[in-house]
């Protein structure tokens, strides 16, 4: 069996490819599930998202800010996760994950994180990793918390939806805090 450091036991990261569009389109139709992770976005057609969809496969990682897909050892695209404002420099980095609602609670996120993480302590150096979570979310909460996260600060009033003002959490791992994690 070959090892590959973007496996895990129950899912893998990989390229998002022009002809997952359908499954990106379909979940653009839960409102809920975009609330907790951005924001309830304009209607987009499926040309829009099917151009979308061949942007992320022909653009590549920028930097080190890159979008992949999860998908589940048997090839099902179940979500994707993302790393942003990274700084090489001071070795800091923040992700964000989004798995489909029929997907919720099977440890695919929490797979998913630790084999990003895994290659940013790892093989990129980093030191720090942070997520910004709404107070909202208590699924993203438990998800951060559950990983050895710490809660780092209370940003009041940052997110509005629902006709209303939410705060939004920030949480971070160290590399050491991943290290004992692993152990």
């Amino acid at each position: 069996m070959i090892n590959n450091i973007w496996s895990g036991k129950k899912v893998k990261l990989r390229a998002i490819l022009p002809t997952d569009w359908a499954k990106f389109h379909n979940n653009d139709f839960d409102s809920e599930s975009a609330r907790l992770s951005d924001v309830i976005y304009f209607p987009r057609s499926e040309e829009g998202t099917k151009s979308w969809a061949e942007h992320q496969a022909s653009q590549g990682p920028n930097g080190d800010n890159m979008m992949l897909a999860i998908e589940t050892m048997d090839g099902e695209l179940v979500g994707s996760i993302s790393t942003h404002s990274c700084d090489p420099r001071h070795g800091t980095f923040k992700y964000g994950v989004a798995v489909f609602r029929e997907h919720w609670r099977k440890g695919y996120a929490s797979e998913a994180v630790m084999i990003a993480l895994r290659y940013y302590f790892e093989e990129l150096r980093y030191q720090k990793v942070n997520a910004h979570v709404y107070a909202f979310n208590e699924g993203s909460i438990a998800l951060q918390e559950r990983l050895g996260f710490v809660q780092e600060g209370r940003l009041r009033n940052m997110i509005y939806t629902k006709g209303q003002h939410f705060d939004e959490f920030v949480y971070g791992l160290t590399k050491s805090e991943y290290e004992q994690l692993k152990s």
